[in-house]
């Protein structure tokens, strides 16, 4: 699903990119472009890094 229209940024896309690293919004930013233009897909991008993030930790603690 698109989170950030103006960029074409997916949820897919962030979530490999906190996979691979993106632990902030900040980090989001620079990475994606999410949130330079418009601002409205902040929210929704913000959920989805705190999901990915925690399905990221659960997956380290468990290997």
């Amino acid at each position: 699903m698109y989170i950030c229209i103006c960029k074409g940024v997916t949820d897919g896309a962030i979530r490999e990119a906190v996979y691979q690293g993106a632990d902030r919004m900040r980090d989001l930013k620079a990475c994606l472009g999410v949130t330079e233009q418009c601002g409205l897909c902040a929210c929704h991008t913000k959920e989805v890094l705190d999901q990915t993030r925690m399905q990221k930790s659960q997956i380290y603690q468990t290997t």
